[in-house]
């Protein structure tokens, strides 16, 4: 039997969010149900209710960091059992049979990823998201969340904590490298976790120096302003790999001259208007201008198992159901340190 779960929903766009009750499906024989314990709301969750990255699908749940124990699974599901902690991140399906998924890439699907919200699963079913009491996910798209990790820490890590992974890892961000991260917002500060962590000297490269104490603390070695125009002076040529986690629009030529020869600027931020550049910034340095996206399931899980390993987790302002509507307001004046994590438990309660 389909299962009736307590969720936060927005009716239409812009609505604020309000109590819901939704049918999750009939359990497959391949899925995962998952009692949510924590879910992180992110940026695009925003950017999404208010329907800005084109037509969206309503009621919407949103909801694509989730941490919670499995509570049942489908006949033929081994990989997990009753009791285990799991994630779902940004995706919970794809066709499995293309090059990117045999890959392990399945963001990259060509029939299209199947979003964990506002999206239409290849049954012709809309997706809800994970703020919910319960989800079911198939899966193969579920992934374990090791026990060195708490769950309200690991949430945010199966969206930011991938997207900036991915490319740390991808353009080598390690001992003896030199990383800037640019913003320190929720993205910015798992970059610079994720970073030390891999053992690169990380700077941190921000507006203003308000968050200069907490970049410090989180391991960055260096943090200077970018209002300061002697900073691009002072920064010339020094860094193997700047990531970009701001969705403002930068003088990405100014950003450019900062990379030593051959590094590497990658933007996982999405501004929403055009950014432009001169070839010659690349050209004179042999440079890499990227962008990033998330990670496959099976690099998502060697994201959590690295977290683990090195104590790396979000950090989180936990709040309850009825808060979620303030925290999209303080997120959108960036008045957050640095993720806001929901308590599922008080969803419907």
């Amino acid at each position: 039997m389909s299962t009736t779960t307590h969720a936060i929903a927005a009716a239409t766009p812009g609505a604020p969010l309000a109590p819901a009750t939704i049918q999750r499906r009939d359990l497959r024989s391949d899925d995962v149900l998952i009692d949510v314990a924590y879910a992180g709301i992110c940026h695009s969750d925003i950017h999404q209710v208010n329907q800005e990255w084109g037509t969206a699908i309503f009621p919407m749940v949103p909801g694509h960091e989730i941490a919670g124990v499995v509570a049942a699974v489908g006949a033929d599901v081994t990989r997990y059992q009753v009791g285990d902690r799991v994630g779902v991140g940004c995706m919970v399906d794809s066709c499995g049979e293309c090059e990117y998924c045999l890959a392990g890439t399945e963001q990259f699907c060509v029939k299209g990823n199947v979003q964990t919200y506002n999206a239409v699963g290849f049954d012709g079913e809309n997706t809800y998201g994970g703020y919910s009491r319960q989800i079911v996910v198939k899966d193969a798209f579920v992934c374990r969340i090791p026990d060195g990790i708490e769950l309200d820490v690991a949430a945010p890590l199966l969206c930011a904590g991938i997207t900036t992974y991915s490319p740390l890892r991808r353009w080598g961000a390690g001992p003896g490298k030199k990383v800037a991260v640019v913003g320190l917002g929720g993205l910015g500060h798992m970059a610079v976790k994720l970073a030390v962590a891999m053992g690169a000297e990380v700077t941190v490269l921000s507006q203003s120096l308000k968050k200069h104490e907490d970049g410090l603390r989180l391991g960055a070695k260096d943090y200077f302003a970018t209002s300061d125009a002697s900073t691009f002076d002072v920064l010339e040529r020094r860094f193997d790999l700047i990531v970009n986690t701001v969705s403002a629009n930068l003088p990405v030529d100014s950003y450019l001259g900062l990379l030593r020869v051959g590094g590497a600027m990658v933007s996982v931020g999405a501004p929403g208007d055009p950014q432009f550049y001169s070839a010659f910034s690349l050209l004179g340095g042999n440079n890499v201008l990227a962008g990033s996206m998330i990670g496959g399931i099976a690099e998502t899980q060697e994201m959590l198992d690295f977290c683990a390993a090195h104590g790396v987790g979000a950090e989180i302002e936990t709040i309850s159901g009825d808060q979620v509507n303030t925290a999209y307001e303080r997120v959108q004046n960036s008045d957050v340190r640095y993720r806001f994590v929901i308590d599922a438990s008080t969803i419907g309660a």
